[in-house]
């Protein structure tokens, strides 16, 4: 019997040297959240202070006597989402495969800002280094809230949150603020991860209004209009200031959906006020313009002039125009102002500004928008060149066709979609230039390839000589450019989500199913070309597959692109365009009326 004994004794001492063995490695080798999701330690900026003046003792010097009231009684609008049939098995297997793969690419930006870059703004993708573009609030931390929310990422989300207490939105080290950028990328974010946590978490609209109430000093000017790029400092210390006489349109005319939504959950009618004043302006100027329908891309905000002569959709223009249908659905369609004010905008883009382009694949109907100058006494000069902030458009136009019950313009919607993504497969790398000049279509239906229409385009005279088409051939083999594309005015990437932003409207909208399989084509490409060992960095030429890397990951790769990535492959319901509208910085809002 004691042999016996024994052996089992042996035999249990083995058991528990192997439990043991397994338990440690477990510890050691395994990913465990206690390695992973601990409390990062923040990144001090050697070369700066903080400010000694804060601007929650700031005084008004032009106050508002009668604010201009928000709609209160929204009425329900039509759906925008497509009826989403069952999933089959292996549907499924592959769409949640690829969400994962796109999870793993944020956990890996996150895991390098979170190590080398927190409570910064940015980290550098290439050099592990860090970068305070935007203020120094952590403009990559908050921008990221509600991504880390959709992911379920909530052991990330509640260090993220925490780290929120020590972010002070009263004061700032840049003597500058840029409003738009801190509007969009700060408020948005935390008003975004307010609405998708149902307000478990009363910091984030704290901190939401903190910034609200320091922003709205740009707002103090003898006409309201805001400084966009804001000396603070000036007002900190109760000086005057004015906007500026060249403002970017974009910076004027995209606060409408943060500030409202700050209006709606806190009851301050300041915020709403303040863009409303905005949106009057741009509506009493509108048909006044040198381009009726469009406003010029540099507005004078000081004077209240709209006298510039270009025009585009493109940077330093687009989110004015993407936020017209936003904010009246935001508004729960308590007012056609915003609705009249799109559908003017649109018909000037259709008869000025849009274009089919000349390719290969004649089956699709490829559209761009050019840029326009006007000019008085010479023909004007249209540039037809295309770049990827302008590719918000055919998501902008999708969603408008929806809600204000327009299917024709669905054509348009897909048709400047499908451009973008025809600019990506076009390349060698697989991802779309920057910007880039296009051959356009002399008819928008009948447009056969035509290749020495493109060499034309190339030159820009027509082929008179045998010696004109090797010219074009050379320019061509010189410039890298697929056939219908004449030139890369900037052949970079900048991590930018337009493309896929507009991939994820068409998807939500129509259901087809092909444009997962072209978002998943371009992630491959994104991060096959992108990836380093801190995060994923903006590239210099989309030509070349071994492309220089300019070591600058912006906050929009987490709080956009990836975000828009994941949600193509997400369920139908995750962050419903029936439930919520989504900022220029993809941050989704609440919406207060529901759809018929």
């Amino acid at each position: 019997m004691i042999p016996k004994r024994r052996g089992r004794s042996l035999t249990t001492a083995v058991i528990i040297l192997l439990v043991a063995y397994f338990f440690l490695f477990q510890i050691f080798f395994s990913p465990s959240p206690w390695l992973f999701n601990r409390r990062p330690k923040p990144v001090i900026n050697p070369d700066t202070r903080k400010n000694t003046i804060h601007m929650a003792d700031a005084r008004t010097i032009y106050p508002i006597r009668s604010h201009i009231p928000l709609p209160k009684n929204p009425a329900p609008l039509p759906r925008i989402q497509h009826e989403f049939g069952p999933e089959a098995w292996f549907e499924r297997r592959e769409r949640t495969q690829r969400q994962k793969a796109v999870k793993r690419e944020f956990l890996h930006a996150w895991d390098g800002y979170k190590n080398h870059a927190w409570l910064r703004d940015e980290v550098r993708p290439v050099s592990g280094k860090f970068e305070d573009s935007f203020s120094g609030w952590g403009a990559t931390l908050v921008d990221s809230l509600d991504t880390l929310i959709i992911m379920d990422l909530d052991d990330e989300f509640h260090i993220a949150l925490e780290a929120l207490e020590q972010i002070d939105f009263t004061t700032t080290f840049s003597s500058e603020v840029n409003v738009f950028e801190i509007v969009i990328r700060y408020m948005g974010g935390l008003i975004a991860a307010h609405d998708l946590t149902h307000g478990k978490y009363p910091i984030l609209l704290q901190k939401a209004e903190e910034l609200g109430d320091m922003i709205y000093h740009a707002f103090d000017t003898k006409n309201h209009m805001p400084q966009v790029r804001w000396r603070w400092g000036r007002s900190a210390i109760g000086q005057v200031i004015e906007p500026k006489t060249n403002t970017n349109l974009a910076e004027l005319g995209s606060f409408t959906l943060e500030f409202t939504r700050l209006t709606q959950l806190t009851n301050d009618p300041k915020y709403f006020d303040a863009v409303q004043r905005i949106t009057d302006e741009l509506d009493k100027n509108q048909m006044s313009t040198s381009l009726p329908g469009l406003w010029p891309v540099s507005v004078d905000a000081l004077r209240l002039e709209f006298t510039g002569d270009e025009f585009s959709i493109g940077g330093c223009a687009d989110s004015t125009y993407e936020y017209l249908p936003k904010e009246h659905i935001l508004l729960g369609a308590q007012t056609d102002q915003y609705k009249k004010m799109y559908m003017r905008a649109l018909d000037a883009i259709k008869d000025n500004l849009l274009f089919r382009a000349v390719t290969k694949d004649e089956d699709k109907k490829i559209l761009f928008t050019s840029d326009l100058t006007i000019r008085k006494e010479k023909p004007h000069q249209i540039d037809h060149s295309s770049d990827h902030l302008k590719c918000f458009l055919g998501g902008t136009v999708g969603l408008a066709a929806k809600v204000f019950n327009r299917p024709e313009d669905l054509a348009i919607a897909r048709g400047l979609t499908d451009g973008c993504i025809w600019a990506y497969d076009s390349m060698p790398t697989g991802i779309m230039p920057e910007k880039f000049e296009y051959t356009p279509c002399a008819d928008m239906d009948d447009c056969p390839w035509d290749e020495n229409l493109w060499y034309e385009s190339v030159l820009q005279e027509p082929l008179q000589y045998h010696k004109h088409v090797r010219e074009a051939q050379t320019l061509i083999a010189k410039e890298g450019v697929p056939p219908g594309m004449v030139s890369a005015k900037d052949p970079s990437y900048k991590l930018r989500p337009e493309a896929l932003e507009s991939m994820f409207y068409m998807y939500r909208i129509t259901g087809d199913k092909s444009l997962q399989d072209s978002a998943w084509r371009m992630f491959q490409n994104i991060q096959k070309n992108t990836r380093t060992k801190y995060g994923h960095s903006a590239i210099d030429d989309v030509r070349d597959p071994v492309s220089k890397m300019d070591d600058r990951m912006e906050s929009y790769w987490l709080a956009e692109t990836l975000k828009y990535l994941y949600l193509i492959f997400s369920e139908p319901d995750l962050v419903s365009l029936d439930d919520y509208v989504l900022s220029t910085e993809a941050h989704p809002f609440k919406r207060t009326s529901g759809y018929i």
